[in-house]
This record gives structure tokens, C-alpha cells and sequence, in this order.
């Protein structure tokens, strides 16, 4: 075994850090590319025509949102149990490898459309992104283990890549997908998960012992016995086994459940006996008659909310404080994510199928000149980083080295060739997809000032920043409710202009900027480390929470616009979060208190 050390990293320098760094910024980008791309096209597949030229499934609205709320909850909950694996079982690197070659699988499987492998398609994805996703950030938090001042730094590039991969990801999966076939864009993400997977594998001797298989192994739910008591414990918070009985029972419950969704919902659009893992009622005094999934999703809420209070009630006042402010962000947490994850529901379909895309004469010809732009800039800048990747470490690692510069070659070819195809066309149709990108666009755009405020004296209180989050995303949905008003009750089309949703993603990117990367910095800073695994679990399960009432709520886009209009359908949106933006703001003395200084 290696004995490579933290400090060994630093002597293949990148732009002021290790290149293994680079090689995690290239892995996570391909995988960002493969989900970010798939999650753009799949309600637009399952709801596009049967006919015409690049037919759909023409599933109703409902049932393919209810299918989407139960994938992007689920990619949430599988990290809990992907980062157990690899803590105690795998290992990091291993876990990586091995939910990259599941994800491949899941996107070779997606691009038959049929429904059984659409079905194992997502199964894999799922699964595979379990493995993946927990496992980067904990493999560059060992490597800068001995240099905590760089751990920002290092962070803030590797999230570049995310938006990076997912920027690349929208952009050409989905434009492949919707001017060109499905299964080009189902299939395109796959490729590059798997290039990215090579890239990774044959990079390993840049990251010596780091990830490796680990020596000790401990029960699921189990803290490491040799850490030290942390600031407020008297003795090791054991997991009991009323614990653990609840955990099981609150888990297999919420699981069950978000599976039952979209089981129901699509047998039912097909005329089928509707499939119901919860055939049952139960009838409440002063509640009334509950149907079983409703009555499930209870029990399960109850369960989990009792283990985390007699799990948090074991510590000392501040500790306990302090996750009790945790347990206050998750909630919030819940309400911005079950709205500013329309974006791959019901605004692709708004994008789709009420806004006017074709471009022509001069708006077209800007439009083309803007969107080269957007196109080749970040890609120079991207093949930029990995020339300075190749030239400082194709000696250790050229194979590595060599699959990644061809998938930048293959990249290039795709981008030159749609270019061309959009350019020698009079008139040009957006892709309803093509909208997705804004967010990448303005978070690389707007990532640097809101940083240098947060450094600054005026930098606000997490709940003024909740706050401000909630609200600037509820003001985005604001100009999709006004820009809607004009759509006729019960339109299933209309032509709006595109406007409405550039303005609504800017807004949105802005709230994300201010309470997304607050979220897990404050669980790490809060919680003691014995707890923090829950409590990451916790934090995901709110956000997996908040995946599932996206799909739910944008589930209801035809209810709502055949009985009101499809502005009301927005103001939901904008209401709901700008009146629990305002509450977070209301609850910042008593945040700080819980807090007791953390900042």
C-alpha cells in the first residue's frame, strides 16, 4: 500500500493545488454532465406527443412529475448509505468507480426507451449516484487534511465543476434530446459517464492510500468508538435499540411511500387496476378517514422527528441548541428545494409548451451570436484548466491523461456541429431545455460577489440569508405569475415571451447563491462530530423532502390552470416562499440564540 501522505499531493501543482484535485474536477463534472442531462429531458420525454418528429410517451403531466419528484428525492436519500458503504466497507475511490459504472448502465438503459429499461434505467441511477456522490467531497477532504486554508479554495474550484458538467450536460444532452432523439441525449450522458469513470480509475496513483479500503468497520448507524467525547457530552451518545427501530421503521416507511407515488399515479394514467403498496384507510377521530399512504407518511414523520428529539435531548444545552437551529434550516430547507426544483418539472413544461422560442430576422441572428458565446467561452475555459492538468501530470498519469482529452475532442466536435446546424438555418427554435443553463450561466456569474459579501462586514445571519434565499426564489416565480397572466383558464399551449424565464432563473440562481452553500457549512459547524452523520442524513432527507413536494406540487400544473389559471399556479410559488423567507427572517434573534456564537 502507498504511504502518500496529504502533504505529497502539493508537488504536482495545478494552479496553486494538487492535480488530483483536478482529476476530481473532471470526474465530478462528467457526472454532473450524465444527471444534470438526464434530468432535463425525462418529463419532456415522458410528456412530448406520440407523434411527430422525435415522439414521446405522452404521459400525462401528472404521472411524469410524480415520477421525477420520486427520482430526484431518491438520488438524496441513496448518499446516506453510499457514504456508510465507503466508510466502512469499500472505500471512497472504490464507491466512486463502481457508482460511475452503475450510472452508465442506467443511461445505456434509458436510451432503448422501453419502459422496463426506463424503469431499470433509473433504478441504476439512482443506486450509482448513491455510491458517487458522497464520496468526491470526502476523498478532497482527506487530501487537504493538513492544509485547512486551502480547503475553500480547493472547494470553490471542485464546485465549478459541478456547474461546469451541469452547464455542458443541459446544453448538449438536452439539445440532442429535443432536436435530434431521445435516446441521443439519454445515450450522450452515458458516454461521458463513462469516460469520466476511466479518467478517474486510471488517475489512482495521484491519490496514494487516500480512499483506500477502510480497517475498521462499524454496525450501519454506529459511531466510530475510538473518537474522543465531544464540547457537551458526559458519554458516548449510543445508538439504542428504540433507535434504531425507528430509523428502520421511519426509513423503510418514507421509501415505500415516494415508490408507491409514481406507481399509483402511472397505472392509473394507463387504465390499469391502480398499483397501491398501501391498500388500506384508517379512519382518525377530529382528523377523519386517511388514505394509507397518507396515513404511512405520518407514522413515518412521527418516528423520525422522535428519534431525532430524544437523540438531540441527550446533550448538553448548547449542543443541543445548536442542532435544534440544524433541525430549523432543514425545515426551511424542505420549502426552497420543493420549489426551486420545478426547473426540471413544470418550467420545462412551461418552457415547452407556453413560451414563444422561434427566433427570426435579427432576434434570431443575436440570439445565434449569443449563444456561440455561451457555448465556446466556458468550453475554452474548461479545456484551459485540463491543459494545465495534462502538462503537469501526463508523466504519472498519461492513460488518464489521454481518455480525457479525447472526450474534450469528442465535446468539441458536438459543439462545432450543432453550431453549424443552428447557423445555416433562417429561422431558430430554442430548446425548451436550453432555458435549464441560465442557472450555471448566473451562478459562475454571480458565485464571486456573493462570495466577497459573505467576507465582508456586512456579511448577514444564516437566517437573514435563508431569508433573502426564500424570497428572491418566491420573486422568481413573481415574474412567471405575471408573465402567465395572459394565458387563457384550462390552455394546454400558449406563446409567452422568454423573458419571464430568464428573469425567473436569475432570481432563483440569486436565492440558491444565498442559502445553498450556507446549509451544510452550518451542519458542520453545529453539530458535534459524533453527530454529524446523522445530521447530514437529516440535512439530505430534508432536501430528498423538498425533491418529493416539487414532483407532488408541479404534479398539480393541470388541476390548477383547468380550475384557476395558470398565473395562480405560480403564485403558489411565489407566495409560499416569500412568507417562509419572511418567517426565517423573523427567527433570526432566536436562531442566534440556539447558535451560541457559531457564525
Amino acid at each position: 500500500m502507498s504511504t502518500t501522505t496529504s502533504d505529497d499531493f502539493f508537488k504536482s501543482n495545478v494552479l496553486g493545488h494538487p492535480a488530483g484535485l483536478f482529476v476530481l474536477f473532471f470526474t465530478e463534472m462528467w457526472e454532473r454532465f450524465s444527471y444534470y442531462g438526464m434530468r432535463v429531458l425525462l418529463v419532456l420525454f415522458l410528456t412530448s406527443a406520440i407523434t411527430g418528429f422525435n415522439p414521446g410517451w405522452a404521459w400525462d403531466r401528472k404521472a411524469a412529475l410524480a415520477l421525477y419528484g420520486t427520482y430526484t428525492a431518491l438520488v438524496y436519500i441513496t448518499p446516506i448509505i453510499g457514504g456508510w458503504l465507503a466508510d466502512n466497507k469499500i472505500g471512497y475511490r472504490m464507491a466512486v468507480v463502481y457508482g460511475a459504472v452503475v450510472m452508465t448502465l442506467g443511461h445505456l438503459f434509458m436510451a432503448f426507451e422501453t419502459e422496463t429499461f426506463l424503469y431499470l434505467g433509473i433504478f441504476c441511477l439512482i443506486i450509482g449516484n448513491g455510491l458517487f456522490k458522497p464520496n468526491m467531497t470526502s476523498i478532497i477532504s482527506h487530501m487537504y487534511k493538513n492544509h485547512p486554508e486551502k480547503k475553500d479554495g480547493a472547494f470553490t474550484l471542485f464546485y465549478m465543476g459541478v456547474n461546469a458538467g451541469a452547464f455542458l450536460g443541459i446544453l448538449l444532452c438536452g439539445t440532442l434530446g429535443e432536436k435530434y432523439g431521445w435516446s441521443w441525449g439519454f445515450g450522450l450522458a452515458g458516454i461521458f459517464m463513462f469516460l469520466g469513470m476511466l479518467q478517474f480509475y486510471f488517475a489512482q496513483p495521484l491519490f496514494g492510500a487516500i480512499g483506500d479500503k477502510p480497517k475498521q468497520e462499524f454496525e450501519v448507524g454506529e459511531e466510530d468508538p475510538t473518537k474522543l467525547l465531544e464540547e457537551g457530552e458526559t458519554k458516548l451518545n449510543h445508538f439504542t435499540f428504540v433507535d434504531r427501530i425507528l430509523m428502520y421503521l421511519s426509513g423503510a416507511l418514507g421509501v415505500l411511500y415516494v415508490i408507491n407515488d409514481p406507481l399509483y399515479e402511472i397505472s392509473k394514467m394507463k387504465g390499469m387496476t391502480p398499483i397501491n403498496l398501501f391498500p388500506f384507510s384508517v379512519n382518525i377521530p377530529f382528523v377523519g378517514e386517511l388514505t394509507g399512504q397518507n396515513f404511512a407518511v405520518i407514522i413515518a414523520l412521527i418516528a423520525f422527528l422522535y428519534l431525532i428529539t430524544t437523540r438531540i435531548s441527550r446533550y448538553s444545552k448548547v449542543v443541543r441548541d445548536r442542532m435544534i437551529a440544524v433541525g430549523i434550516f432543514a425545515f426551511f430547507t424542505v420549502f426552497f428545494w420543493a420549489s426551486f426544483e420545478q426547473a426540471g418539472g413544470s418550467m420545462n413544461i412551461f418552457a415547452k409548451d407556453y413560451t414563444n422560442r422561434i427566433l427570426a430576422g435579427n432576434f434570431a441572428l443575436i440570439f445565434k451570436i449569443v449563444n456561440t458565446l455561451i457555448y465556446i467561452v466556458p468550453l475554452a475555459i474548461i479545456s484551459w484548466v485540463l491543459a494545465k492538468l495534462f502538462t503537469n501530470s501526463f508523466k504519472i498519469i498519461p492513460l488518464s491523461n489521454v481518455i480525457l482529452a479525447s472526450s474534450f475532442v469528442i465535446i468539441w466536435g458536438i459543439v462545432l456541429w450543432l453550431l453549424y446546424k443552428e447557423f445555416i438555418q433562417d429561422k431558430t427554435e430554442i430548446p425548451a431545455t436550453w432555458f435549464n443553463i441560465l442557472n450555471s450561466l448566473f451562478i459562475i456569474s454571480f458565485a464571486p460577489l456573493f462570495s466577497k459579501w459573505w467576507e465582508s462586514k456586512y456579511n448577514p445571519s444564516a437566517a437573514v440569508k435563508y431569508g433573502l434565499g426564500l424570497i428572491l426564489l418566491g420573486i422568481g416565480f413573481g415574474f412567471l405569475a405575471f408573465g402567465a397572466k395572459g394565458i387563457p383558464q384550462g390552455a394546454m399551449t400558449a406563446a409567452v415571451s422568454i423573458m419571464w424565464l430568464v428573469f425567473a432563473y436569475l432570481f432563483h440562481t440569486l436565492g440558491e447563491l444565498c442559502l445553498s452553500p450556507v446549509g451544510l457549512s452550518y451542519v458542520s459547524k453545529l453539530v458535534p462530530g459524533r453527530m454529524i452523520a446523522l445530521m447530514f442524513g437529516v440535512w439530505y432527507i430534508a432536501i430528498a423532502i423538498g425533491n418529493k413536494l416539487a414532483g407532488k406540487m408541479g404534479g398539480m400544473i393541470d388541476e390548477i390552470t383547468t380550475k384557476y389559471s395558470m398565473s395562480q399556479f405560480f403564485l403558489i410559488f411565489t407566495l409560499i416562499p416569500i412568507g417562509v423567507g419572511l418567517l426565517a427572517m423573523l427567527l433570526n434573534p432566536l436562531l442566534k440564540k440556539l447558535m451560541h456564537g457559531v457564525r
